[in-house]
């Protein structure tokens, strides 16, 4: 079973999907404002990747097409993201401003089990010079590739099996070193409420024979 949206942060805009908010929440988490603004234009080369199109192709030379997507990034953050970023930081109202609404790219995706835009962003942090950062990032990912594959595989996954799968989708230029350890699958589980069972028909059959009875008792009906 997939996680429940109650258990999620709701989504700011949409069409990026929860991947890149989740990187703009990571990169809210860096400490060091130059490592931070680093992994926000990484973030903002994925927002340029996802599902584009020849229309998108040819507009993407324009400053109001890259302008708009840092307005974004920032409307993402929740406008908390403090980076050296090519334009101003957007006021609250531009908000309301029209959304890029990205077709569906037909390409081939290597692994669906882990989605198409955690392949973008495997693609781009394999292009990141060796760092503490890229390092990290790593870490994540690979963590989030269990998580993922977890949710749609309930028996526990062996760790190298998703090493393999990391290095296989970022042509072996992401690795982790010999000593780490992802977190156990009951970790991951727990953490994320994984296969949280909704209630039962049988318990929501009743509620809904109680609610009669007492309705039928309020209105003097036998």
């Amino acid at each position: 079973m997939l996680e429940y949206n109650t258990t999620r942060n709701n989504l700011i805009i949409k069409e990026y999907g929860r991947n890149v908010q989740k990187m703009v929440e990571f990169a809210l988490q860096i400490p060091d404002r130059e490592k931070r603004t680093e992994v926000a234009k990484a973030i903002i080369k994925v927002m340029s990747q996802i599902n584009p199109n020849e229309k998108e192709r040819q507009t993407k030379e324009s400053l109001d097409y890259w302008h708009k997507l840092w307005d974004h990034l920032f409307i993402i953050s929740n406008y908390q993201l403090d980076i050296d970023a090519p334009f101003p930081k957007p006021e609250r109202d531009v908000e309301k401003s029209e959304v890029i609404h990205p077709t569906y790219n037909k390409s081939t995706i290597r692994n669906r089990t882990y989605g198409r835009n955690m392949e973008n962003i495997i693609k781009t942090v394999a292009e990141y010079s060796d760092s503490e950062e890229k390092k990290m990032l790593t870490q994540n990912i690979a963590n989030h590739l269990k998580k993922l594959y977890l949710t749609w595989n309930r028996d526990s996954v062996d760790d190298q099996l998703i090493f393999k799968h990391l290095e296989e989708m970022s042509d072996g230029k992401l690795k982790l070193d010999s000593d780490f350890q992802l977190d156990t699958t009951h970790q991951i589980i727990s953490k994320n409420n994984l296969y949280k069972k909704p209630s039962s028909s049988k318990n929501a059959s009743k509620r809904y024979k109680r609610k009669r009875e007492k309705k039928k008792k309020n209105s003097g009906i036998n």
